[in-house]
């Protein structure tokens, strides 16, 4: 173990970890019901303990974490301040109902309002990403009086009922009964056109007149909202061309149609900016945000509303609202992580490691590895495409699942102590916000030595 960054003060605490991660596991497959998974064929991961970037498993080893969870912990594991203000607001108060005014939502709402782009300057707390995502969507009927919302295919937006329907990828599947009052369309990925463009600019404007089709096919007068990510997340990391961010809110003004931005995955400093969606310098007319607000450490989301939009509740009563909105905890772990982020410096950190670390570093292994189709991002925002064939770029997995092959590099990621994030055929490398040089440095390192066994099932 490497006594700099171990959370463990002794051989003896480790070995009393792992007894401890043992009873947990049995537990575990006893009564734990999880997510998104056939529960006899699970065999989850054990975490013992988590530091910065690091976690480490059931038998003691240490993993970078290049997952950063489910691309949340964007200060990282047990950043010391954020711990601190946890603890001290529960010495304070733990809880309180959303109707009363308490210092830590007040303090957070002003924090993220200062750093939304225009005039997204009301905020409504939630759970988590997914009941954002709903009351944002319920914002929007309400607001225009229109019931429908369209989203992309490849996108990710949240597992409750709404947000499940809008998610484009096939975890909606077994969801969709076609009746959520949503439709999808294709947004721009070059690599894998639908548009057969033969560059980023034809990217742009094909998949925009798709979408406007799209919207005279569905009826402009019907739809309520655009909702997309503008750097789609689980779906594969794709950064939008130029011009197509600002041509959507175009043809948003041009409709009436409210354009939601769901930041949940991309925000917080991930892109190397607070919000993804100012990369583009367009401003939406409402943002969903969680993961990164205040890195996972307590559940929390929120959607960020314009000026036009609260106003159409300031005599009209909002039919929507939640037991644990605004939670004090929740809201002191957002103040203390917005704060260390500013005073650290970890958005610039991530914008500057992805320029000038990952971004290049991750270029460097696509022209060394046939079995990578493409690298693409932005600040600790990357995907890894592999393919077994780098002419037809036909996926080393298929669409909607996963493959040997793809286990095989994953378990030689693991192997060589890092834990990235994996979708399909990709590999995603999205480390904590303040991820050091040094780290992303090991991290490549691993990742070269595991993508010669993706190379081996290149035909």
């Amino acid at each position: 173990m490497d006594n700099d960054n171990t959370p463990f003060p002794s051989e003896a605490a480790l070995d009393a970890a792992r007894e401890s991660g043992r009873r947990a596991y049995e537990l575990d497959r006893e009564h734990v019901f999880h997510s998104w998974s056939a529960q006899a064929q699970l065999k989850p991961m054990t975490i013992l303990a988590t530091a910065g970037s690091y976690v480490w498993d059931g038998d003691g080893n240490r993993l970078l974490d290049f997952s950063s969870q489910m691309v949340n912990t964007n200060i990282g594991h047990q950043h010391p301040k954020v711990v601190a203000a946890i603890a001290e607001q529960a010495n304070k108060l733990c809880t309180v109902a959303p109707a009363h005014v308490n210092d830590a939502r007040s303090e957070a709402a002003r924090l993220i309002a200062e750093r939304t782009p225009g005039d997204l300057d009301k905020i409504f707390f939630t759970n988590g990403g997914a009941d954002a995502v709903e009351h944002a969507v319920r914002m929007a009927r309400l607001h225009t009086g229109r019931r429908k919302v369209l989203t992309r295919f490849r996108s990710y937006h949240g597992g409750t009922d709404t947000a499940i329907n809008m998610t484009g990828d096939p975890r909606r599947w077994p969801n969709d009964y076609g009746a959520a009052g949503v439709a999808h369309f294709f947004g721009p990925f070059l690599y894998r056109t639908e548009f057969h463009s033969a560059d980023q600019q034809q990217e742009s404007e094909r998949a925009l007149a798709h979408l406007e089709s799209v919207v005279a096919m569905e009826g402009p007068q019907t739809i309520a909202a655009i909702v997309l990510e503008p750097v789609p997340g689980t779906a594969g990391i794709m950064v939008p061309p130029p011009g197509y961010l600002a041509g959507v809110r175009a043809l948003c003004d041009r409709h009436g149609i409210v354009m939601i931005a769901d930041e949940v995955m991309a925000g917080f400093g991930r892109t190397g900016k607070w919000f993804s969606i100012n990369h583009s310098g367009m401003t939406p007319d409402l943002i969903t945000f969680a993961k990164g607000v205040n890195s996972g450490y307590v559940p929390l989301g929120g959607v960020a509303i314009s000026a036009q939009i609260a106003a159409t509740f300031a005599d009209r009563p909002y039919p929507g609202g939640l037991t644990y909105s605004g939670h004090p905890l929740a809201t002191a772990a957002a103040v203390a992580t917005i704060n260390a982020m500013t005073e650290e410096g970890i958005v610039e950190n991530a914008a500057q490691i992805g320029a000038e670390v990952l971004g290049p570093g991750l270029e460097k292994l696509a022209e060394s590895h046939p079995s990578v189709g493409e690298v693409r991002g932005v600040g600790v925002f990357w995907a890894v495409e592999l393919v077994k064939n780098p002419q037809t770029r036909e996926p080393l997995a298929p669409y909607g699942g996963s493959s040997a092959a793809m286990t095989e590099v994953l378990g030689a990621c693991k192997k060589g102590g890092l834990l990235p994030f994996a979708n399909f055929n990709r590999i995603h490398m999205v480390p904590p916000c303040n991820v050091s040089a040094d780290e992303v440095t090991a991290g490549l390192e691993i990742l070269d030595s595991a993508l010669t066994v993706a190379d081996t099932f290149v035909a």
